[in-house]
């Protein structure tokens, strides 16, 4: 399936379309640092998903598809989220990065979560990326030098 093709399957699959007018824009910008990435009016139910064309970091290009869907489909709850924490924690104080870091790690770690379940079970391609993990320490490097608990 082409890139369009797979836009298309995942925003009936999960529902966005016919509630929400998406578009999608391949952005050509060799500066552009993200695969993917999205634009929301939410008053308006509109949205525009971007992927990188030059540099995408995902192997998968419909994992990233899903995966920015998901954002779109968790949005409500991001926003009020994030209002809790900018109503109860004055920016830039340790309880508001605590908060801040905590909510948008977890969004992040459950957005993944229901994209690969989607993916492995609906997905055309159902081999996941791994671009991010081939830039991490393996094990063995982070916690080499440090003594062992006895």
């Amino acid at each position: 399936m082409t890139t369009e093709e797979l836009f298309d399957k995942w925003c009936k699959k999960l529902r966005i379309s016919p509630q929400w007018d998406i578009k999608l824009k391949m952005v050509h910008d060799a500066k552009w640092r993200k695969t993917g990435d999205f634009k929301i009016d939410p008053d308006d139910k509109k949205a525009i998903l971007m992927l990188n064309a030059v540099n995408p970091k995902q192997e998968n290009i419909e994992e990233v598809i899903v995966h920015e869907l998901m954002h779109i489909k968790m949005y409500p709850l991001d926003q009020v989220c994030e209002s809790l924490i900018l109503s109860n924690f004055q920016e830039g104080t340790n309880g508001y990065k605590f908060a801040y870091n905590q909510f948008f790690g977890n969004l992040e770690m459950t957005v993944e979560e229901l994209t690969k379940c989607f993916l492995l079970e609906f997905g055309e391609n159902k081999n996941l990326s791994y671009g991010r993990c081939n830039k991490q320490k393996s094990f063995n490097d982070l916690y080499q030098g440090l003594n062992p608990i006895v």
